[in-house]
């Protein structure tokens, strides 16, 4: 114990450094994945309520088709802009730039006939006299990089930016390139101005807005910023830096905390139409709700596909950016805001370490199962700890260090405890991983013979795909001790079972372990390919028999037969399961490590009815894919169950198969004749037909009264179906179609 616990304190010691680093020196490698976690905790969350305090004025698709298409000319927006002063509205924000002058407007029109008429209206004029008139703040846009092109224009501000303890030789402000604003006639009309940039993230995401940045040594605020400045009448605003950058900025009563590089961390409301939206052409036209505009802020912008501003938020892929401003003034009129303060990059690194260490002592006192638990538990906790922290206290901690710590740790030191298993069953895998390469070879020619390209090309194929499983791998390689002994005895199972797959037309893909998979029709054709791995299946069932006996003779083997003999089961006893359907089929690898193999839903399928033998106490488990290819009259059958299993959505019936061959009676779960099993299976299909029905009374009579007989053939589905009626008979479900759902893989 001693020894475990160094091990696991070196362990954690080497994973807190090792995430510790990444996480101070490494950070742009993980803030993506960081956010993708975030945004999870968003969408959870789900939408939550606005203030109502702001409105936004949309050029959508309706406007448009009424008032043609954008830009409009300038006496229309004057019209909407004059409208909304007449209804009360707060404060106005443009989410447009005007850089152009109106060519629609007559007087334009005139002067480039080469007639002067000073009586005809310039658009122009009518919007900067809107401008100056209504409680409007214009829009502008900065050019962040370098475009080649070069401007001396800068927006005039009329608050004054106070930069507090700012550290010395430091900027931490964005600096854009040149400042693309509206004509002078509108530029110099209106009371103030702000930009509208949003930034997206290096995955291409908004989950920021810059608050302010800084031009020719000028701070400059963001169109939001500037809306509640102008309600607010403010006409000083502090910037407050902290040793690593910005902390806040604040105007009279509202303190508004940033990241060092002044961006507001934007706490959506939810997906996109979160805010209460009007129509610019309601607007235009007179035909709205005065009181919904009264007193508000409203953003004029345009959610209008055709018109490009659209962006990527956590909740959403096409989110109109003028709601991105939205949600920035109601974070501050709320003042429910997310931060990330300087002191969390401590927090941070102190969750690191401290799960690590925390998760590696307990382990070492706790099982394997109870490990998982302890795992599950850990992880949960976090998370829970990190939402509350988000949601309920602003405060924006690392979520994908901590939560790597505690799946690192745990897969790590679970690897160490069950190093020893996975060696001995990586001996196994080695020594029977070979394939046929003729045969392979041969397939993959005359693919390309066939005229489908490259003879390495994948191709689709309807195979019947089998997999195996030896039961109890674990307790058995425990109880012989010895790798070599372990290899003896899979050879002794691994070879008959083999040969009797490629006896009847069979590939055997892999052995994973203790277990193999194995499938007919590829690459040579297999006629009746289903039956042919039916046959096969039941064969190495019944070969179990000739097996046990065998290694119950053998002395070498004599803990391995003491050890299941005190668990009343035999030496080997495996589960199959069987799947048909149309795979990928071909060479795929990498360039440098190829391997012929299937791939593809029906290959998982058979996977999932192998892993629930065990819960139906069954040897062989098929699909109602292969049953329905099989010969009639040919086989037993017991139905199972309809189920869904883990990974897949359309509900699929699960048939055990039975057959009876001379000298094998009594065995593969047979305690009964074939004559007193085909009474039993009648009774019990009975049953089924009512349960399917939802008569689960009628039902639960005659599965008890065939669980009573003393020689049934498995008493184990009985008490799953009685246990079943019970809980339905108890609990009547409300809408009852038959289907089991199977949320695990076994």
């Amino acid at each position: 114990m001693k020894k475990k616990l160094t091990m696991h304190l070196l362990f954690a010691f080497i994973m807190s450094v090792l995430l510790s680093s990444a996480y101070l020196f490494l950070p742009s490698y993980f803030s993506t994945l960081d956010d993708k976690l975030r945004d999870i905790y968003f969408n959870y969350r789900g939408p939550i309520p606005t203030t109502g305090n702001v409105v936004i004025v949309d050029i959508d698709e309706k406007s448009l088709k009424e008032l043609g298409q954008w830009p409009w000319s300038r006496n229309k927006v004057a019209k909407i802009l004059d409208n909304m002063s007449l209804a009360g509205v707060g404060v106005v924000g443009l989410d447009i730039v005007f850089a152009e002058t109106d060519n629609s407007s007559p007087a334009k029109v005139l002067k480039g006939l080469g007639i002067d008429n000073a009586n005809v209206p310039d658009y122009d004029e009518v919007l900067a006299k809107t401008f100056a008139e209504t409680p409007t703040i214009a829009g502008y846009v900065f050019a962040l990089e370098n475009d080649g092109i070069k401007s001396q224009d800068t927006p005039s501000v009329p608050s004054m930016f106070i930069e507090k303890n700012k550290p010395e030789g430091s900027e931490f402000l964005i600096s854009p390139y040149r400042a693309i604003l509206n004509i002078p006639v509108l530029q110099n009309n209106v009371y103030a101005s702000g930009f509208f940039n949003t930034i997206p993230d290096d995955a291409g995401i908004v989950r920021s807005v810059p608050m302010v940045m800084k031009f020719n040594g000028m701070v400059y605020p963001s169109l939001s910023l500037e809306m509640l400045m102008a309600a607010k009448q403010a006409k000083k605003v502090h910037i407050n830096y902290e040793a690593n950058g910005v902390g806040s900025i604040k105007l009279k009563d509202i303190e508004i905390p940033t990241d060092r590089f002044g961006r507001l961390l934007v706490n959506f409301r939810g997906p996109k139409h979160s805010f209460k939206y009007i129509s610019a052409v309601d607007i235009y036209n007179n035909k709205f709700n005065k009181a919904d505009l009264e007193g508000k802020f409203a953003i004029v912008g345009t959610s209008a596909a055709g018109l490009l501003d659209l962006r990527a938020i956590p909740f959403d892929s096409t989110y109109p950016g003028v709601e991105v401003h939205a949600n920035a003034i109601d974070n501050i009129l709320k003042g429910d805001f997310i931060s990330k303060p300087a002191w969390t990059e401590g927090a941070d690194l102190f969750m690191i370490v401290g799960v690590t260490f925390a998760l590696s002592i307990i382990l070492v006192f706790a099982s394997a199962g109870l490990s998982m638990v302890i795992m599950l538990a850990a992880i949960s906790s976090l998370n829970a700890f990190l939402y509350y922290e988000l949601f309920t206290k602003g405060v924006m901690l690392n979520i994908f260090f901590p939560s790597s710590a505690v799946i690192f740790t745990f897969i790590v030191l679970m690897a160490i405890n069950y190093m020893m298993e996975s060696k001995q069953k990586e001996l196994v895998k080695k020594k029977f991983a070979a394939k046929v390469s003729p045969a392979v070879m041969e397939d993959l020619l005359k693919n390309a013979e066939s005229g489908n390209g490259d003879v390495f090309a994948a191709h689709e194929r309807e195979i019947t795909v089998s997999f195996s499983d030896v039961r109890n791998f674990t307790n058995i390689s425990e109880s012989l001790h010895n790798p070599k002994t372990l290899i003896q005895l899979m050879n002794e199972y691994m070879d008959p079972m083999t040969e009797i797959i490629i006896k009847t037309g069979g590939t055997v893909d892999k052995f994973i372990g203790d277990a193999i998979m194995s499938y007919w029709n590829a690459p040579a054709d297999v006629p009746n390919h289903p039956d042919r791995a039916v046959e096969a299946t039941l064969m190495q069932i019944h070969h179990l028999r000739v097996l046990n006996a065998k290694i119950k003779a053998d002395p070498r083997f004599v803990n391995m037969v003491k050890m299941s003999e005190g668990m009343g089961v035999e030496p080997i006893d495996i589960g199959m399961g069987l799947n048909t359907g149309v795979a990928i089929v071909g060479e795929m690898g990498s360039t440098n490590r190829s391997d012929y193999t299937v791939i593809g839903d029906p290959i998982n399928l058979g996977a999932r009815l192998e892993s629930l033998c065990k819960y139906y106490n069954s040897k062989c488990n098929i699909s109602n894919f292969v049953k329905d290819r099989l010969p009639d009259g040919k086989y037993i059958y017991r139905f199972l169950d309809l189920v869904t299993v883990k990974g897949k959505k359309e509900p699929v019936e699960i048939w055990q198969i039975h057959d009876f061959v001379d000298g094998l009676e009594g065995y593969y779960l047979f305690k009964v004749t074939k004559e007193r099993l085909f009474v039993e299976l009648e009774r019990y299909h009975q049953a089924i037909e009512l349960y399917k029905s939802a008569k689960f009374a009628e039902a639960l009579e005659i599965f008890k009264d065939v669980n009573s007989w003393e020689d049934k053939s498995n008493k184990y589905i009985y008490n799953i179906y009685i246990e079943r009626c019970e809980h339905y008979i108890a609990e009547p479900p409300a809408d009852f179609n038959g289907v089991f759902a199977h949320t695990t893989k076994g």
